[in-house]
């Protein structure tokens, strides 16, 4: 997940919260909090508590991310924010929180006949490579539950699009064809397909270091009959620092019926 998609992923989930944007560039965001943001990200339950139970006027915080030092204005005082940071982690547990299922509804106006509206399967989240190193990266993948047909980008491609919680009048919604459990599957074995494919070089240099610091441990232990406890735990240690896996986590998704396809604009 790249500097100009953390940004436009952070605009996009505070404006969708009621929290406004009070400034912006393209390295900063300076944002008014909603009560509910303030109580999600401030971590000030006590305040809150005091203020509800005096009936009191409640003050939201404003919070300034910059989403990238290197341009950002030295002036501007918030905090860095990155992949992998704890507030960028923080927020999207709070989306998770908050919605990790949408039904959503292409906004659109017939003009005589009614219109037909077909469902997209979109999850987005993030495949984390980890080791005694980690990298993460971000995805959002759109499934058509008719055709089977699958994008990438998916979050980009619906973001210019007019979406609405119920269906818009004069228009109807196409069955799926497949399954939303079904689609599920679609996906993971795509992501198992796809990491099959991908050169893990950086899983074969963990495994190196990982016996480099073995070795070590045996030496160090060299000579000794019967290892004591230590050894063993050392031993676990390593291969928890070491030992390479793929993580697939799912941080929000949905099913959005559209009446044009996602790539058309």
């Amino acid at each position: 997940m790249n500097r100009t998609e953390i940004h436009r992923y952070l605009k996009q989930f505070f404006l969708e919260n009621d929290s406004p944007i009070l400034e912006e560039s393209d390295s900063h965001l300076h944002i008014q909090l909603s009560v509910a943001m303030d109580k999600a990200l401030m971590n000030r339950p006590f305040y809150w508590h005091y203020i509800e139970k005096i009936g009191g006027q409640p003050a939201p915080y404003q919070l300034t991310l910059i989403t990238d030092a290197e341009k950002a204005d030295e002036s501007i005082k918030g905090e860095k924010i990155h992949f992998g940071s704890p507030r960028l982690h923080q927020i999207f547990q709070t989306a998770t929180q908050l919605g990790r299922y949408a039904l959503l509804y292409e906004a659109v106006s017939p003009a005589g006949n009614s219109l037909p509206l077909k469902p997209w399967l979109v999850l987005n989240g993030n495949i984390s490579y980890c080791c005694d190193h980690k990298k993460d990266r971000f995805f959002s993948i759109g499934l058509s539950l008719i055709t089977g047909e699958m994008i990438n980008d998916a979050a980009e491609q619906l973001k210019n699009k007019q979406f609405q919680v119920q269906i818009p009048d004069y228009c109807f919604t196409i069955s799926p064809v497949i399954m939303p459990e079904a689609g599920l599957e679609r996906i993971r074995k795509y992501f198992i397909q796809q990491l099959e494919q991908e050169a893990h070089i950086w899983a074969e240099e963990a495994v190196e270091r990982w016996k480099a610091d073995e070795e070590l441990l045996e030496a160090f232990y060299d000579g000794e009959d019967e290892k004591p406890d230590s050894y063993y735990q050392e031993k676990e240690a390593l291969r928890a620092q070491y030992e390479p896996k793929i993580d697939i986590d799912i941080i929000n998704g949905g099913l959005f019926y559209c009446h044009r396809h996602p790539l058309d604009a």
